[in-house]
């Protein structure tokens, strides 16, 4: 594993080629303890295709989702997803990688990327995140990507049988 000052940091869209990569970086329970419920685990290679076909045909602009890339290797993903009826230009960004990669700075390069590239290219005019409050990283990640803090959404998820407050975070077409 190089320093980060070395790494080649990406995103590109999604290939079904990436299913294996796609399989190692998910394959974790710590990153799916921070995700919505639906993921399976343990993770298969026919999971990572399944998600990589879903995602090559969703309906245009209904979601915006990228394989995150350290030196050509796929290590997480990315995806802004667009709210509907009085919420459609509004999007939720979702995030994880792999474990091996935490602490360097890689997600908030992306997200930063991420958010720029939804402001400049789409109608979306506010993007939003809801990390379980606990996720201390997750949320110093989005601060550092310019999102502000909105407020805590109290008892606002069940995950792994425990009941959770959320933090909602927002970043704002300027």
């Amino acid at each position: 594993f190089k320093e980060k000052e070395s790494m080649d940091i990406s995103i590109r869209k999604w290939k079904i080629e990436d299913a294996e990569q796609l399989k190692n970086a998910i394959n974790n329970e710590k990153i799916l303890d921070n995700l919505r419920d639906g993921i399976p685990y343990p993770y298969t290679i026919e999971n990572a295709q399944e998600f990589i076909t879903q995602t090559l045909n969703a309906p245009k602009d209904s979601q915006y989702s990228w394989a995150i890339l350290v030196d050509n290797k796929v290590i997480g993903s990315v995806g802004v997803f667009r709210k509907d009826n009085i919420h459609y230009q509004t999007a939720e960004i979702g995030y994880y990688i792999a474990e091996e990669y935490w602490g360097n700075g890689i997600m908030t390069k992306v997200i930063t990327e991420v958010c720029n590239y939804i402001f400049n290219e789409t109608d979306i005019i506010r993007i939003f995140a809801e990390p379980f409050a606990y996720n201390v990283a997750s949320c110093k990640v989005l601060e550092k990507a310019g999102f502000e803090l909105e407020g805590i959404l109290r008892n606002n998820a069940i995950k792994n049988n425990k009941i959770l407050d959320m933090k909602m975070y927002s970043i704002i077409k300027k």
